[in-house]
């Protein structure tokens, strides 16, 4: 029997997803959670072998604790769902060492064979999100140029933005120019709606 931990903060969402996994007979929920913050100590006290948690949770989102999650119970492996399919975010996701990565807009059997096929140590991805993650390789931002914009897109000006990453003001515009370049995008204002829209930020 494989025990299971769901992190869905909308409740209805969360509740279908755990009666659909309740549904078979070799898998066990024996935690839900609403909130990201929620998960690493639920999980160290109950110990999933599994656990399922959605992108964009409150208090933490679900990368920040997939990685939680990874530093601390290295054994349980972990599955993300996403209404989105953002290519950024999928690559963020990988780069936390998930083990899967699905829509949340999938056939409900496939639920249950990722978490079959994750637990047996396999790394199950959507398709979909395969496919967009390849086709926009091009638009990738290294570690630095998302922060750098990340920090743009929040209001910072240009000086904040160099004497909080100790960087100089030119060195600060040129990652802003790297960025806008990189995706195509007509201004500073366009690149942080893009990267957004990818899951890149």
């Amino acid at each position: 029997m494989l025990r299971l931990i769901v992190a869905e903060d909308v409740h209805m969402v969360r509740g279908a997803l755990v009666a659909l996994l309740e549904l078979e007979s070799d898998l066990h929920v024996v935690a839900q959670v609403g909130r990201g913050d929620e998960v690493l100590p639920t999980a160290e006290s109950k110990r999933p072998d599994v656990a399922i948690l959605d992108v964009d949770l409150p208090g933490v989102d679900g990368l920040t604790a997939a990685a939680q999650l990874r530093a601390s119970l290295p054994e349980c492996r972990i599955l993300i769902l996403t209404g989105l399919a953002a290519p950024g975010t999928l690559r963020r996701a990988l780069a936390a060492q998930v083990d899967g990565f699905l829509l949340k807009d999938a056939p409900p059997h496939t639920l249950a064979d990722a978490v079959r096929r994750a637990a047996s140590g396999e790394r199950v991805i959507d398709p979909q999100l395969a496919l967009a993650a390849w086709d926009s390789a091009e638009q990738s931002l290294t570690p630095r140029e998302a922060e750098v914009l990340r920090l743009a897109a929040d209001g910072e000006d240009i000086r904040a933005i160099a004497q909080e990453l100790h960087l100089t003001v030119g060195t600060v515009r040129n990652y802003l120019t790297a960025v806008v370049s990189k995706l195509g995008a007509r201004n500073r204002i366009d690149a942080v709606r893009i990267a957004r829209s990818s899951g890149l930020i």
